[in-house]
């Protein structure tokens, strides 16, 4: 039997932000100079640059590195939300991503109203979000609060519905990004015991996460990234060591 084909593919995959110069300029500078700056040829910021990898499916790969790294873009390009600016990036199976605490709720309306269209918007049909709206509230522990219009939620609030919804449309992959380090230690421990059996049920798992310890218990391979570029892959406990070591030594020099 042929082995099955990789969940993540990426090949050579540069992403390239275009930045005005002289962007910052406090107000006495805009008043007296106001055509300072204009004109200006952006700069470009290569935010990755040639990074390539697999994930097979069913593997729950971490991704750590510094600030300005390029996780959160790798993770943000391969959900669909950025394109590449060159390379190819290829994710089979449906998709479920929770990156940013709030992205694609409305506040206007209600908890429920925006779980049903957030589950629909992640690929369920409408009937199916409804039959799985009852187990998505039960999970965010948020029945007081759900026929409340969001704009009155919490962060926390905002993270336990996003999380529920996530993780109840039957993801093949699922995408994760700091988002796990808000609310309260009660819910995380529930949201990562969710990870787990989910990890056991073959879904494709990638975290981006400055929570080494979790990173190292909840993947099978990590990715260490610095500068828009992949400089180790491996054994979790492996490329966690090399970054520990790596952060004390600029800590030292600093």
């Amino acid at each position: 039997m042929a082995p099955a084909a990789p969940a993540i593919v990426v090949r050579d995959l540069t992403k390239t932000f275009r930045l005005t110069a002289h962007r910052a300029r406090d107000l006495k500078t805009a008043v007296l100079h106001p055509f300072q700056g204009r004109g200006s040829r952006p700069e470009a910021f290569a935010a990755l640059r040639g990074v390539s990898f697999e994930v097979p499916a069913g593997q729950s790969l971490g991704i750590i590195g510094a600030n300005g790294s390029g996780k959160s873009t790798l993770l943000r390009v391969l959900a669909g939300i950025t394109t590449p600016s060159s390379g190819t990036v290829r994710v089979r199976g449906r998709v479920s991503a929770l990156l940013e605490l709030g992205a694609g709720f409305h506040g206007q309306i209600s908890g429920r109203e925006n779980a049903l269209l957030n589950a629909v918007l992640l690929g369920l049909s409408y009937e199916e979000a409804r039959a799985r709206l009852p187990e998505i509230i039960a999970f965010s522990e948020l029945e007081a609060f759900i026929d409340e219009p969001m704009r009155t939620y919490s962060m926390g609030m905002f993270f336990r519905l996003g999380f529920a919804v996530a993780v109840h449309v039957n993801p093949e992959v699922l995408l994760v990004d700091e988002v796990l380090a808000v609310g309260d230690a009660e819910f995380q421990k529930k949201c990562f015991a969710h990870i787990e059996e989910l990890r056991s049920r073959g879904v494709t798992i990638v975290i981006v996460s400055h929570d080494l310890p979790a990173v190292e218990r909840f993947t099978d391979r990590v990715l260490l990234m610095q500068k828009g570029v992949i400089v180790a892959d491996g054994e979790p406990s492996d490329v966690v060591r090399r970054y520990r070591r790596e952060e004390e030594k600029l800590a030292s020099l600093g």
